[in-house]
């Protein structure tokens, strides 16, 4: 186990490989563990590095920090303690908001971006997201597979106080409106069988050039655990692009062809 003090405050975080630098940001259920098999696949051309965010895993129950808007600092301040430059992010759901955030506030230190199954809005997000304590939701959202909890174990280990602080960030605003301009390349991803959020209408949200959407259809609400190889297959082929290229050049490829409803 890797850890760094910041603030005063011990954060847990995982590294392997080697290369220019990658960060997975886990989700409200969960930790930096159901991001194993992604970031071994990310070690072979890039320093693969999983955060646990305050309240969540093996980092500390620092209440101050809970909001999303804080988590975003910490992400900051981990990076210039570890000395990583620009950098590519990998995000579900609140990782992926607080990606955002980051992205908002200093989104010349973001090479690219990937968002899986992020709500934009809290009026996206199912109730049950809410309200159900953590231990729950990881049988809800896997349907029990044995594989998929194991990934999720460190779901006991969620402080309820900061699923509360992270959803009144989360209902404060879309966070899309304030990042879309960067130019900055992302790839918003949804699993089709997810029933912790309404999927957007890409036409909806009006993307830009530099931000595409695709929808993974044999995937629920951990695309890199529903579907391990073919989460991989995309995530390799969005960081094998030229840095500034927009994803929608995944287009070209038929297999990441946007679905059609």
């Amino acid at each position: 186990m890797s850890a760094i003090i910041l603030d005063g405050s011990m954060v847990h975080y995982e590294a392997l490989g080697r290369g220019r630098p990658i960060i997975f940001l886990h989700g409200w259920v969960g930790s930096w563990r159901y991001w194993i098999n992604a970031m071994q696949v990310a070690s072979t051309s890039f320093r693969a590095y999983a955060i646990d965010l305050f309240g969540f895993g093996d980092t500390a129950r620092e209440t101050k920090y809970y909001s999303i808007e804080r988590q975003a600092e910490l992400l900051g301040k981990f990076l210039d303690e570890m000395g990583i430059g620009k950098v590519a992010l990998v995000g579900h759901d609140l990782g992926a908001l607080v990606g955002f955030h980051f992205l908002k506030a200093r989104h010349e230190s973001v090479d690219r971006m990937m968002a899986v199954n992020v709500p934009l809005e809290i009026s996206s997000l199912n109730t049950r997201m809410r309200t159900s304590p953590a231990t729950e939701l990881a049988e809800w959202l896997t349907n029990k597979q044995p594989d998929a909890m194991t990934a999720l174990s460190d779901a006991s280990k969620v402080d309820p106080a900061v699923v509360t602080a992270t959803m009144s960030s989360l209902q404060a605003g879309n966070i899309l409106p304030h990042v879309r301009n960067f130019s900055v390349p992302c790839l918003f991803v949804y699993g089709a069988n997810t029933p912790a959020i309404t999927i957007p209408v890409p036409e909806t949200n009006g993307l830009p050039v530099h931000m595409h959407q695709i929808t993974l259809e044999n995937s629920g609400h951990y695309p890199m655990l529903d579907d391990v190889s073919q989460f991989n297959r995309l995530l390799v082929d969005f960081l094998a692009l030229d840095s500034g290229v927009s994803p929608t050049e995944l287009q070209m490829k038929e297999e990441w062809k946007r679905r059609v409803r």
